[in-house]
C-alpha cells in the first residue's frame, strides 16, 4: 500500500501524476528511436560510414548504462525531483547541439550526452516502487511504461516524416522542444518520493553487497537484459535492413519500426491488467515463450526462401507483445530485492540491461549487409528471447525451492 498522499496533477506537494510518470518513461525511450530513419542521413551528410554514425545508437546505449548507474544512487540519497529536473535540462540542451551540429564529431557528442534522458526511465520506476507494493508494482510499471511503447510506436513514424519533408534537423528540434517542456512538467508535477532525505551513501554500500549476492536480483537483471536485447539488436539493424534489404524509404522504415510497439503496448496492457492475479514470474515467462516462438517462426520462414518487410516486421509484433509482458514484471522483481535501494537497483539493474543491449546490438550490425539479408539479426533476436526465457525460468526455480 502506499503512504503518500494521492496524486495531484501539478501539485508537486504530492507525488508525480500518472500521466508524468508516463511521460517520464515515454520521452526518454522517444529519444532512442525518433531519429533512427535519419541514420542514413546523416552519415551522408557528414560523410562518415554507416557503422560510424552507429555509434548514434550503440554508444548511446553504452552511455545511457553508465548514466543508470550514477542516478540510481544520486537519486536514492538526493531524491528523485532534483536528479529528474536537472537531467531534463541536460538533455534539451543536448538535443539543441544535436541539431546545431556542424560535423559528425561534434554530432556524436552531443547525441551521447543526450543520454541523460535516461534518468526519466529509471526514475519513473523508482518512484512506483516508492509507492507500491511487489505485485502492484509490476502493475503500475506496467501502465508507466505504456509511454515506452507508444513512443517508440509513433517516434520513427514522426522521425520519419520530419526527415522527408524538413530534413534530420527538425528530429533534434523536435527533441529540444520536448526536453523543455519536460522540465517543466517535472518543475510543476514532481513531488517527492523519497523519505527522509534519502539513504547516505555509506550506508547505501552496506547493503550492496546484499543486492549483487542475490540470485533472485541476477535473474531478474538478465531477463530484462535478454529481452531488450533482442528489440535494441532489431533498431540497430532495422535501418540498415529496411532500405538496403527490402528498399523502404525513411517514412516507410519509421512505420515498420512501429510495429514491434504495438505489440509492446498490448504487453504492457496486459501487464497491468493480469501481474497482481498472475504473479510476476509467471507473467515474466510467457512473455519470454511469446517473444521466442514469434522470433522463432519469423527466423525459420526466412531459412525457407520466404522474406519481405511484411514479414519481417509483422512477426516482430510478438517480440513486442513478449516484451510487454516480460519487462515491467522482470523490473518490478528487480526493484524487490531490496525496496529501499529501489533508485539504485533499478539504475544498476538499467545499465547492464542497456550494456548488454548495446553488445547485442554492435554484433547483429557488424554482421549485416544488403547480401545477408536479414537472417542474422532474426537469429540474434531468437537467441536473446530465449535467453530471457532461460534466466526468468531460473528466478521461478529458485522462488518454489525457497518456499518449498
Amino acid at each position: 500500500m502506499s503512504q503518500h498522499s494521492p496524486a495531484r496533477l501539478f501539485d508537486r506537494h504530492t507525488p508525480p501524476h500518472m500521466f508524468t510518470l508516463v511521460m517520464l518513461a515515454g520521452v526518454s525511450a522517444l529519444s532512442m528511436s525518433l531519429f533512427l530513419p535519419s541514420l542514413n542521413a546523416i552519415a551522408a551528410e557528414f560523410d562518415v560510414d554507416y557503422g560510424v554514425m552507429q555509434i548514434a545508437v550503440s554508444g548511446y546505449f553504452v552511455a545511457t548504462a553508465l548514466i543508470q548507474i550514477i542516478v540510481g544512487p544520486l537519486s536514492d540519497r538526493f531524491g528523485r525531483r532534483p536528479v529528474v529536473l536537472l537531467s531534463f535540462a541536460v538533455f534539451a540542451f543536448a538535443s539543441a547541439g544535436a541539431m546545431l551540429a556542424g560535423s559528425g564529431n561534434w554530432f556524436l557528442a552531443f547525441r551521447l550526452m543526450q543520454a541523460v534522458v535516461a534518468t526519466g526511465l529509471v526514475l519513473s520506476r523508482a518512484v512506483v516502487r516508492d509507492l507500491y507494493a511487489q505485485d502492484k508494482a509490476a502493475s503500475m510499471i506496467g501502465f508507466v511504461t505504456f509511454g515506452m511503447s507508444v513512443m517508440p510506436m509513433i517516434g520513427p513514424f514522426i522521425g520519419g516524416a520530419l526527415q522527408q519533408y524538413l530534413g534530420w534537423r527538425a528530429n533534434f528540434a523536435f527533441l529540444t522542444a520536448m526536453g523543455m517542456g519536460m522540465t517543466a512538467l517535472v518543475w510543476f508535477d514532481q513531488g517527492e518520493t523519497v523519505k527522509n532525505r534519502g539513504m547516505p551513501f555509506a550506508e547505501q554500500l552496506r547493503h550492496y553487497p546484499a543486492l549483487l549476492g542475490s540470485l533472485p536480483f541476477w535473474g531478474y537483471v538478465m531477463c530484462t537484459a535478454f529481452a531488450a536485447g533482442a528489440y535494441y539488436a532489431l533498431l540497430g539493424g532495422a535501418s540498415l535492413v529496411a532500405s538496403q534489404v527490402f528498399g523502404l524509404n525513411p517514412l516507410q522504415t519509421g512505420i515498420a519500426l512501429g510495429t514491434p510497439t504495438l505489440g509492446y503496448a498490448v504487453g504492457n496492457y496486459l501487464s497491468g491488467r493480469f501481474s497482481v492475479r498472475i504473479g510476476i514470474n509467471r507473467m515474466a515467462l510467457w512473455g519470454t515463450i511469446i517473444a521466442s516462438c514469434g522470433l522463432g517462426l519469423s527466423l525459420i520462414i526466412a531459412l525457407a526462401g520466404y522474406e519481405s518487410a511484411l514479414l519481417f516486421f509483422g512477426f516482430c509484433t510478438f517480440l513486442g507483445v513478449g516484451n510487454g509482458l516480460t519487462m515491467p514484471n522482470a523490473t518490478a522483481g528487480m526493484l524487490s530485492v531490496i525496496p529501499h535501494l529501489a533508485g539504485t537497483a533499478s539504475g544498476l539493474g538499467g545499465a547492464i540491461m542497456v550494456l548488454g543491449a548495446a553488445a547485442l546490438s554492435g554484433v547483429a550490425v557488424s554482421v549485416l549487409s544488403a547480401d545477408t539479408g536479414s537472417l542474422p539479426l532474426q537469429a540474434v533476436m531468437v537467441a536473446s528471447s530465449v535467453m530471457s526465457g532461460i534466466a526468468i525460468a531460473l528466478v521461478s526455480r529458485h522462488h518454489r525451492k525457497a518456499t518449498a
